[in-house]
């Protein structure tokens, strides 16, 4: 019998769907609509990080990179197993992105970037001012948080979807396009 990672001839391929973006531009409702369509495992690092924080293990409430670190090995688990998962994170750095790389590469899955962005600074902000918490006790961000945050500019492709003026159906509607755009070869 061969190892985990090797595909047989008409065996459906792994899928790694990550998710980047500031707060309040929309993608954990389109990671979540996206993982619930193909019954993918989710795996949200905000909410993964906010149980690490509620554990009482941690001193303090930085989790540094203990979020990305437990969903990275949660991911690779379930992409061995031929499975899709979906990850949704802000995923602001270089090396956040190259270590979702390195995880679609050791499972020899197909990987999917996506960059959601709302390039309307205004409703940006009123959409970061108008959320609310969906996982108990997780604090969510205020604008200065989201303005100053430390996001690197992506150096690679991806999908890049603008949210601004677009409701979440026609949001979901071009983002399957491109998907299946990317899955396909197109």
């Amino acid at each position: 019998m061969g190892s985990s990672q090797e595909h047989t001839v008409g065996e459906k391929k792994s899928t790694l769907i990550v998710f980047g973006g500031l707060p309040g531009t929309g993608k954990t409702t389109l990671a979540r609509a996206i993982a619930e369509e193909h019954s993918a495992t989710y795996l949200r690092i905000d909410t993964i990080e906010q149980a690490l924080r509620s554990s009482g293990v941690l001193v303090g409430d930085d989790v540094g990179p203990a979020g990305y670190l437990v969903a990275y090995k949660v991911a690779e688990s379930n992409l061995l197993m031929g499975g899709m998962v979906v990850a949704d994170s802000v995923n602001p750095l270089a090396v956040t992105r190259d270590a979702w790389r390195q995880v679609g590469a050791t499972t020899a899955s197909e990987l999917v970037e996506i960059e959601v962005v709302c390039s309307d600074l205004a409703e940006h902000r009123r959409r970061v001012e108008a959320r609310s918490a969906d996982a108990p006790g997780l604090a969510l961000p205020t604008w200065r948080d989201v303005v100053e945050r430390d996001y690197e500019p992506w150096d690679r492709s991806r999908i890049v979807l603008d949210t601004e003026g677009c409701t979440i159906v026609e949001a979901l509607k071009q983002l399957r396009r491109r998907i299946d755009d990317i899955r396909s070869g197109r």
